[in-house]
């Protein structure tokens, strides 16, 4: 793969996990839909998009993926809604992607990855920019919630680690998919008494499954070979700073120079981390 389409795979990718941020928190907030309901609308509409794609490319479903990066998947998934549920976005985020940080940075030292001093420059820069932008000012967050989504940070963690190896991203993340609805049906047949739907909730999800969800993570699947571990953490962190950048947009929220000051710092950040890497290559 080119470094330029790695580059600009790993923006679509970006740009569709934070939709998918905002999709949630669109549904969870203003609509009546219950978390598990999301949770499973999204997965089971993200895992048909991906069928029909697979079968438009005359590939067998279901070869790809396993059981259990699928389990990661649906953890993730489940724990994500659920934590939106009451935790606040900005607090959520952090949790989130600080998670996902050192799920991923954590492997990539058990398998002796070293950042080079401009790498780890990049990193602390990016890691402060997201705190100025996610933690002043904000009270602390429900106990379980937190855990909730810190959970779902460790279990997409490991999922993105799991992808690192795959071999045909869209049939890898189509056997996930279709492996993680049964499991999110099985939790909805568990919370059948809360459940929730309306049309505009519903139409939340499918977006968030089948596009923001479905198509992101072939992207990301695609790009994941070509990226440490450490890269591939420090990238994500990007998300909150486009999630915060899509609620200006989408609802209305105000611009701070706190939310530019930390978007040059995570964004310079990530660079840092990544072009190093390139510069290392052609040295």
């Amino acid at each position: 793969m080119s470094y330029t389409r790695m580059i600009v795979l790993t923006i679509l990718a970006m740009v569709a996990f934070a939709g998918n941020s905002l999709l949630c928190r669109l549904a969870l907030k203003h609509t009546t839909i219950d978390a598990a309901s999301f949770t499973t609308i999204r997965l089971a509409s993200g895992a048909l998009v991906l069928w029909l794609l697979v079968r438009m490319r005359g590939t067998k479903t279901g070869q790809g993926g396993g059981w259990l990066s699928a389990l990661m998947l649906f953890g993730y998934a489940a724990a994500f809604s659920f934590a939106y549920i009451s935790l606040p976005a900005a607090i959520g985020a952090l949790i989130l992607f600080g998670a996902v940080q050192a799920t991923m940075i954590g492997y990539g030292i058990m398998r002796r990855e070293r950042l080079r001093p401009v790498q780890f420059a990049g990193l602390f820069l990016a890691f402060g920019g997201l705190i100025g932008l996610l933690l002043p000012g904000l009270s602390a967050p429900p106990l379980g919630r937190a855990l909730m989504m810190f959970g779902a940070g460790i279990a997409w963690g490991a999922y993105s680690i799991r992808g690192m190896g795959a071999g045909d991203p869209s049939g890898v993340t189509a056997g996930n998919f279709l492996r993680a609805v049964p499991m999110t049906v099985a939790l909805s047949a568990f919370m059948y008494k809360w459940i929730s739907i309306d049309a505009a909730g519903c139409g939340y999800a499918v977006a968030s499954g089948a596009l923001a969800s479905g198509l992101g993570y072939i992207l990301w699947y695609s790009v994941l070979p070509a990226l440490k571990s450490t890269q591939a953490a420090t990238v994500q962190l990007c998300v909150p700073v486009l999630a915060a950048s899509g609620g200006i947009v989408f609802l209305g929220e105000a611009l701070t120079l706190r939310l530019v000051l930390a978007s040059i710092a995570i964004l310079g950040g990530i660079a840092l981390v990544v072009l190093e890497k390139r510069k290392v290559r052609l040295a």
